[in-house]
């Protein structure tokens, strides 16, 4: 069969180059790192109350670590063969359009609010300003809905947290009245 004859599919894929994507060594490297992590802080571990457990507390951060560098060597092989996913087929993504990096430092800004501001003013109310401002940057202009919204969840998320896991989230100026 000539090229001319083939479907496209097979022409395209015969013609086709291999693309290395040399970012996704970036990626081995980081698994590496935190499953080696794991695996040391596993190791250091101290015996304490968990000796009475047979599987003890190492084994689950041990078999993490060991998967994320198995991971890492499966995609560290991939990689030079040229074996990349498949490009994202979005309805409303354009792939070539650069990133919106105003949106992306906006939400970084909210997220180091909320560590300053958790503290002193407590989960319920970084919480709903949490979700309020994520939702404004993200694109809805529903200021009072989201505000709403996010006090709902985060006095929801509260006593989920403090009742249901025995997980006391600080309570700040509203201390006494949750």
């Amino acid at each position: 069969m000539t090229e001319d004859s083939l479907p496209n599919s097979e022409a395209g894929a015969e013609t086709r180059e291999r693309r290395v994507d040399r970012a996704q060594y970036l990626v081995c490297a980081v698994l590496v790192a935190v499953g080696a992590f794991l695996i040391y802080d596993a190791l250091t571990l101290a015996e304490g109350f968990a000796k009475v457990d047979p599987v003890g507390p190492r084994m689950f951060p041990l078999v993490i670590g060991v998967v994320l560098i198995a991971l890492a060597v499966v995609l560290a092989i991939a990689i030079p063969r040229g074996s990349v996913g498949e490009a994202d087929a979005g309805e409303d993504v354009d792939p070539n359009s650069p990133g919106d990096w105003r949106t992306v430092g906006m939400l970084v800004g909210l997220f180091v609010a909320v560590i300053v501001l958790v503290q002193p003013l407590g989960w319920a109310i970084t919480g709903a300003l949490l979700f309020a401002g994520a939702a404004t940057v993200l694109g809805n202009h529903h200021y009072v809905r989201n505000i709403v919204i996010g006090a709902v969840l985060s006095v929801l998320s509260f006593y989920a947290f403090y009742s249901g896991l025995g997980i006391p989230l600080p309570a700040g100026i509203l201390d006494g009245i949750l």
